[in-house]
């Protein structure tokens, strides 16, 4: 499966990728190039999926004071 640009994921692709170099990682049976390789697309993807999550945030808080509201309140069940 060849790897998508971090670009032109969305936070779900992103968010899958992520948990399968994880799954990878975890069994430990890859040799060291690999697994480093592996490692530094997973914090670059970690990053990306941050920074797709903020982008929403942002979005959010807009939408809210136009609506009038104007504090984001932190989520309880």
């Amino acid at each position: 499966m060849a790897k998508k640009k971090l670009e032109n994921l969305n936070f779900e692709e992103s968010l899958d990728e992520l948990e399968q170099i994880v799954e990878k990682l975890e069994q430990g049976d890859l040799p060291l190039e690999d697994a480093m390789t592996m490692f530094e697309r997973g914090l670059n993807l970690s990053q990306h999926s941050q920074s797709k999550l903020k982008d929403a945030e942002q979005k959010i808080q807009i939408l809210m004071e136009k609506s009038g509201q104007s504090t984001l309140e932190d989520f309880s069940e």
